[in-house]
This record gives C-alpha cells, structure tokens and sequence, in this order.
C-alpha cells in the first residue's frame, strides 16, 4: 500500500510504501515531518478530508490553485484510521470520573454481552411491554416524584424550605383571601395569579411619583392601602409554590382513597397553616406514595443490572410486588388498575425466573472473567514496566467503569492527569488506545512517536504490550513513526523473533521538502566498529576514510600510535603529538609504525599529503561541497572550522558535538553514510557558516 502526501506543512511530497497485516516502523530525525505525516493520513480519514486544507504550507496560504492544495492518497481502500497523538491523550483519556472515555465499551461491552443481554431482555419483555404500553404509569411516576421533591429534605419528613411548606405553611391564602382584598379575589384565584401578584409587587414601587394609582393613573390617594396590602399578604415564590403541589395533587386525586382526597383538601386548605396533625398525616401519605413510587420505578428498571447482585432472583422478583392492602391512604380503583398490571406481568416473568436467573449468573460471570483478564494484562504491564499504579472495573449502576488507583492507596483516583508524570500519562494512553483499537475493529492505526520518552524498559514493555499475544495490534495495519532508534533496533533485529509478523522498517530522508524511505533490514543493524570497517572498504575518499578509521579506535578505547597520529592529522598539527597524561611530540619510529598500520585499511595514506588538504580551505570547501552526505558533512566542517568553534553559536555547535559523538550511545545502530540522520537545517546553517549558502540544496 503506497500513500502519498503532498503540500502539508514542510512536505512538498513524501512516499509511504507500507505492508498491510504487519507493524511499519518509519525512523528519522526530529523536524523531518513525522508529526505532519500522521497527521496528513488521519486528517483524510476525517469528515472527507475537511481538515486536511490546515496543513497547507505557509507558502502556498491564499493560493486556491488546485496544485498547491493539500493531498492524500492510497489511502481510499482504508475504511476507518485511529490516530495516536497527545490530542487523543487530552481529549479521551484522564476523565474525571475514568481513566478513558467510555471505558465500558471498550473493555466488557461486546459481541457476546449483548447476545447475553438481548436473551435477559427477552425474558422480561411483559415488564417493559407494560411500562412502554402505558404512559399513564410513567405519568404517574413524575407526579409521585414532584409530590415526594414538594416536602423538601428533612428527617422529619417535612421541611420548611420545601414547597408544601412555602405554600402552605401560613394558610391557604388563594383559598382565603384576606377581606381588605376582597376586591382582587378574581386575580388572586386565577390561574394567572403569580404573574398578577408579581405585576402588583413591581408596581407598588411607583406609588410615591404620584397621587394617580401607578397601574390604571385613577386618584388613589384613599387606595394606597389596599394596593401596599398586595405586597404585604402575597409573596409570588410563595403563591407559585402552592399552585405547583396543588396542580401535582390533582393529577394525583384519582389514585388517593376518598378518604385521603378528603383530608388532603382540608389540610391544604386550612386558612391557619398547617398544623401538627396535618403535618403528621401528610408525612404519612409521602411514606405511602415514596414506597409506591419505588416500587414502580424498581419494576420498570429490572434488568440484568436490577439482578446481578440479587442472589436469588425469584425473591428479588417477588419483593417487587405491590401489596395494596398495606398502602390504606392509595387505596382507589385508579391505583388498583396500575397495581394489577404490574404484580400482572412481574408474575409472567416469575414462572421462569430459574431460567432468567441463570442468564443472569451466565452474564455476570462472563463480565467478571473479561474484567479479571483486561485487569490482570494491564496491570501486569504496569508492574513490569515500574509503574506503582493499577487498575479497576468496577461496576456503577448500568455500566462499568475503568479506575486507578495508587498502589499506597485504596481510594479511586478522580483525574489522573492531575497525578500522573508526563511519562506514566502516555504510557497509559498508549496502552488504552490499543485496546481502543481492537474495539472499534479499526484498519489502519497511526502511532506518533508513542515511546520516544520513556526509558529502555519501559519501552520494551510498551512495545510487548501493544504488539504481542492475541489481545494486541499484531496482525493489524500500523504505521509507527519515531526519532528514536531503539525500538527500531528491538523490532528489527534484537528481539525480532518476539515479534511477529516481523516488523517492516524503513528510514525517512528529506530533501528539499521531498521524503523519500530507505529500507531497514536486520543486515543493517550494525555495530559502530562494523559500520566503520563497512565504510573503510566501500568509500573513496582518504579523508572522510580516516574520520571513519579514527573513530573505530576511539569506540574500542584504543589511544595507541594510530589513534594519536589520526587524532593530530585531523585537528592539523604539522608535528603530530601525543597527547596522554602530558603532550609530547611523537617519534619517527612511532610515525612510521602507526602508518604502516594504518595504510592497511587506508593504502594511500599519507600524513603530510592529507595534511596539505585538510589545511587547504578551499579544497576543503570544495570536498564538503561535494559530499552528500550530512553526517560526513558535519565530520568535515568540524575540520574546517577547526579551532573556530566558538563562532558557530552554541545550538549548531552542541548539535556538532553530539553527532560527532552519538556512535557511541549505542551497541548497534544505522551506518549513517547511508542513513543519513542530520537534519537539513543544520546543513543550511553549517554552509551559511562557512558562506556556502548559494549551495545549500
């Protein structure tokens, strides 16, 4: 499968040759494009590729010629991408209340719990058949729960801040108006009166402008009054209060006993308040309704979840029943219809109540063996890769949800993201994405640079995690981009046989804004001593040969003969030294035995003739000018520039300094004469240096 990108961000064009059913590792150096790359491919794969027009290079900004717009293709045959990057981490992952996003989706919903499910559903459909039928009873529901919310919180049963209590708790006073406001009794009783009370308090405050009355500009000096009184005897909050239970009462008559209506009514409308007696038996009442409404809310929830931690279902169906008999203030016909069709249909799904409780028992066990498995994987990985955290499924109401917790600790952690270090963030990302990925059953999976940032252990138990055993990305399409070379070396080489199918790597080159891949295979994996000798027989030069030749006898600490005269040659002493415990001009002897040497792997080597070049600038320019090569490049300049290092600016040199000696932070590595790893900028910046600029590719 070839993809290829154009005109995003610094790529003018860029080839992606990937293996489909296998891990494609893509290895280059910071800057190259990695993150562009990514982001270029899951762009396509999003809202038809709306996003992509983000990438378009600064150049090409206010240009609509179809040339210069952002491109992707090969990617057509692809159904759905999952990309990794730090925004996945932000977005899906640390929530508050879990570790991912949707984790019951991810780690216990699946093909088989919903077959499950389905097969429990079926076994209850009368209940949910009753309650979908009849929207009465659902009505009846709400107005329970209005009714029960109307006392407030108390634990007497009755709080003064509820709203029987506002309502009610000075007396009825929409059912007795004060005389003095008799006239307003029609505004007051009418279904309007909040806002008319409201429309009075906001008026009353205009009295004092004038004599006239503020609403209809009558005189109204001998009404003041009786317009302040409206304010002093109503409160709106109040007088809404008391309209909402008494609406919620009505709706709810036919389903209280006479005797209850009777009595509701008087107590509501005792024109003192409410007095002990009243109160008493209206807390009777919310005992009666909370338990009737339980019941029905219980009855219309059954499901698995009602079950999972009942025991025995038959008595857990059974104590759902409503006894009618026992609920003396709820005794009407109303409520005997809407009692009947609930034992009515709790009684059908009870003649199989053995069967329903094993599809219950089957469920719960599947789920607890799927959470024991994910928990038992995930967390083995955190141990092995040093992490003093593990995770739980645990369930909450109608779903499950992933938690951390710190191993020094038995309380769940609210949002990690405040606790975890960078590093323990992604690894947990990382590792959650995988699992992700195999849910949603994606095609192809884009992994930026996940590992580079973590320590060689680490690494390879990421790695282990997200690419071996049957629950992992093996065998799936994945792109891999990373600037580290150490899981291309495990990958490829090291550990290859760990994991199969064995990855495709490949090396990414950028010149003049074209990427292009060279190919990684296990021969390429070398040692420096191997790359040297490599280098040594296949390249012509004698000067970039003895860099090469020099290095050799540095890896393996060999500071003899050789290594000094190399070491004077290449820093231009016309006398070559030693340098060791003291500097010391070197014998003749000593020379000539240490060419001899040397000429077995340079023949043509010859410290004065060499000597004559590398201290010609300009046939030094024009050999840098010549090579391609970046890191041979870098070699060169430093010769050059020789005892001028200071004037190259500290990133540049550091940048120098660090290449020059990078051969020697790893066991294996890539011959960079053919992997070349410095990045052009860096070139650029070492010929504007050395006023090369007109060259610079």
């Amino acid at each position: 499968m070839d993809i290829v990108i154009r005109n995003c961000n610094n790529i003018d064009e860029a080839t992606i040759s990937l293996e489909p059913s296998r891990l494609n590792v893509r290895y280059g150096p910071n800057g190259i494009g990695k993150s562009t790359i990514a982001k270029a491919i899951a762009f396509r794969a999003q809202d038809g590729g709306a996003k992509l027009a983000q990438l378009q290079p600064f150049k090409y900004r206010g240009t609509a010629a179809p040339e210069t717009q952002p491109s992707v293709s090969g990617t057509e045959a692809i159904k759905s991408i999952a990309f990794f990057s730090e925004e996945y981490v932000d977005q899906f992952v640390f929530q508050r209340d879990e570790i991912i996003k949707n984790s019951f989706d991810i780690f216990v919903r699946n093909p088989d719990y919903d077959q499950r499910m389905n097969e429990i559903d079926a076994m209850i459909a009368d209940i949910r058949e009753t309650f979908s039928k009849n929207v009465q009873i659902d009505q009846v529901i709400r107005d329970l729960q209005e009714l029960s919310d109307s006392f407030g919180k108390s634990q007497s049963g009755l709080s003064k801040a509820g709203r029987i209590s506002r309502g009610f708790g000075s007396g009825n006073k929409v059912e007795h108006v004060p005389d003095k406001l008799t006239g307003y009794a029609n505004f007051i009783q009418s279904p309007k009166s909040v806002n008319w009370i409201k429309w009075q308090i906001e008026g009353k405050q205009f009295l004092d402008f004038s004599s006239n009355c503020p609403f209809c500009t009558a005189p109204a000096e001998d009404k003041k009054e009786v317009i302040l009184a409206v304010g002093q005897e109503y409160d709106a909050k109040s007088i809404e209060h008391l309209l909402a239970v008494q609406g919620t009462i009505a709706r709810l008559g036919e389903y209280f006993s006479q005797d209850a209506r009777d009595a509701i009514s008087t107590i509501l409308k005792n024109k003192g308040g409410l007095k002990k007696e009243g109160t008493a038996y209206l807390i009777g009442i919310k005992s009666e309704t909370d338990l009737l409404c339980e019941k029905l809310i219980d009855a219309k929830n059954i499901s698995f979840f009602s079950l999972r931690d009942a025991g025995k279902v038959k008595e857990k169906l059974e104590a759902l029943k409503i006894d009618l008999v026992l609920l003396p203030r709820l005794q009407s016909q109303a409520t005997a219809n809407i009692v009947d069709q609930v034992n009515n249909c709790l009684d059908a799904v009870l003649s199989k109540a053995g069967q329903l409780e094993g599809e219950v028992n089957k469920q719960k066990s599947a789920i607890e063996k799927t959470i024991k498995k994910y928990k038992n994987d995930i967390n083995t990985f955190l141990r092995l890769a040093g992490y003093r955290y593990e995770i739980d499924i645990p369930a909450e109401g109608m779903v499950y949800k992933m938690k951390l917790r710190h191993l020094d600790s038995t309380e769940y952690i609210e949002n990690g993201g405040l606790h975890l270090s960078y590093g323990e963030r992604n690894a947990f990302s990382i590792v959650l994405f995988m699992y992700e990925c195999l849910m949603k059953k994606h095609d192809f999976v884009v992994l930026d640079d996940p590992i580079s940032s973590f320590d060689d252990n680490k690494k390879f138990a990421i790695l282990e995690m997200l690419f071996r055993g049957k629950d992992s990305l093996r065998g799936k399409t994945v792109l891999m981009l990373t600037h580290d070379i150490e899981p291309v070396i495990d990958l490829i080489k090291t550990l290859a046989r760990v994991f199969q199918p064995t990855p495709a790597a490949a090396f990414f080159t950028s010149t003049a804004g074209k990427i292009r891949e060279i190919a990684i295979t296990k021969a390429d994996v070398l040692s420096f001593a191997q790359i040297c000798a490599e280098n040594l027989a296949q390249l012509a030069e004698p000067a970039i040969r003895i860099i090469y030749l020099r290095r050799r006898f540095e890896i393996f600490n060999d500071k003899g003969a050789e290594y000094q005269l190399l070491s004077s040659l290449l820093h231009k002493r016309l006398e070559p030294t030693v340098l060791q415990a003291s500097e010391r001009a070197m014998t003749p002897e000593e020379i000539n035995a240490a060419s001899a040497s040397i000429k077995e792997d340079v023949p043509e080597f010859d410290y004065a003739e060499i000597l004559a070049k590398l201290s010609d600038k300009n046939a030094m320019l024009n050999l840098y000018t010549a090579t391609n090569n970046g890191y041979e490049k870098l070699q060169l300049f430093r010769i050059i520039i020789g005892e001028h290092q200071d004037d190259v600016g500290d990133i540049v040199r550091k940048y120098i300094n660090e290449t020059f000696h990078i051969e020697n932070e790893y066991i294996m590595q890539l011959n960079p004469h053919k992997y070349d790893p410095v990045p052009q900028y860096i070139i650029k910046e070492c010929d504007r240096i050395l006023g090369l600029a007109q060259h610079a590719p």
